[in-house]
């Protein structure tokens, strides 16, 4: 769906998509000037699809990383191949960004019983244990509490390498979603406040309520991200906000190399959505304007949510 949103702002600048897809029923096709169905995996139609574009763009972050190289060979890709797999491994993100010198909760891999043992003992209780790739939405993670048995967690999630992380006692969960050109011109949305229902996100506010000192904090960290991967489109960066004795400070949890779900709210509360500012940005346009038009709320409506259209109405 996301990348239906992006064909549909594409369009509305005159601009034609070829969406690649593995699943025949991809409700991109239905706003497509043309379509490949293929694996992931199938290197001869990746070629044909990367000679047939102008510049290539992604739209989930487990895209396989030999994907990415075969394209990157033959068609501008956008954002990088280095974006993509530091996205989609939770260690190397969070070794990433603590790196650049941001926040980010105590972490450790996990990838034996032994190593396990060693990152509860040193990271503490409670912590989550989540799988390394593929886990969205709650999916590939376990909270290990104090009376958890971390071998069952681990079991739980198919033993998979993993990384555990402490747990941060936030008061809200944050995001920025941003765009990056390949001149390095950067454009944030304001800061946005989500709340999560069964780890998927129910609503966002936005203005989010914080501190305007702690908003630009949030801005740095997105852009020192961006800057750090020579990133090109739109990036989100999910922070968990923690408050101790009345002041604010950020942590950084995870970032989404693409338009991200706490950023649909700039289709109708922005001067420029994300998802035109995401074909901007990797045709090498320059970057609309990111103003918010007034004070927003999205209700984000997943799967059968959708039944209540008419109510909703």
């Amino acid at each position: 769906q996301l990348g239906r949103m992006i064909a549909m702002a594409a369009a509305q600048l005159g601009l034609r998509t070829h969406i690649y897809a593995p699943d025949d029923n991809s409700p991109a096709f239905e706003v497509a000037a043309e379509v490949t169905i293929a694996p992931y995996e199938d290197e001869a139609n990746l070629v044909r699809f990367a000679k047939a574009v102008d510049v290539v763009t992604y739209e989930f972050e487990n895209v396989p990383s030999e994907t990415a190289a075969v394209l990157s060979a033959h068609a501008l890709l956008a954002p990088n191949a280095q974006a993509l797999a530091v996205s989609q491994d939770r260690f190397l993100e969070k070794s990433f960004i603590a790196g650049l010198g941001i926040a980010v909760a105590p972490f450790a891999a996990v990838s034996s019983e032994a190593e396990l043992a060693e990152a509860v003992d040193r990271i503490g209780r409670p912590a989550v244990l989540k799988t390394r790739r593929f886990g969205y939405d709650g999916k590939g993670q376990m909270m290990i509490r104090p009376e958890t048995d971390p071998i069952a967690a681990w079991e739980e999630i198919g033993r998979a390498p993993s990384v555990i992380e402490g747990f941060v006692p936030f008061e809200r969960e944050v995001s920025v979603v941003a765009a990056r050109t390949a001149s390095g011109a950067f454009a944030a949305y304001d800061l946005c406040a989500n709340e999560h229902r069964h780890h998927i996100l129910a609503t966002t506010q936005v203005p989010a309520g914080v501190s305007p000192e702690t908003e630009a904090q949030a801005f740095r960290t997105a852009r020192s991200i961006a800057e750090a991967l020579d990133y090109v489109g739109v990036l989100a960066v999910e922070l968990f906000l923690v408050t101790d004795g009345g002041s604010e400070r950020l942590v950084v949890n995870e970032i989404a190399p693409r338009v991200h779900n706490s950023g649909h709210w700039t289709l109708g509360g922005a001067v420029t959505s994300q998802f035109e500012q995401h074909v901007r940005a990797v045709c090498g346009w320059p970057l609309g304007d990111a103003a918010r038009l007034g004070r927003v709320e999205m209700r984000n409506l997943i799967g059968h949510d959708a039944d209540e259209w008419e109510q909703i109405l």
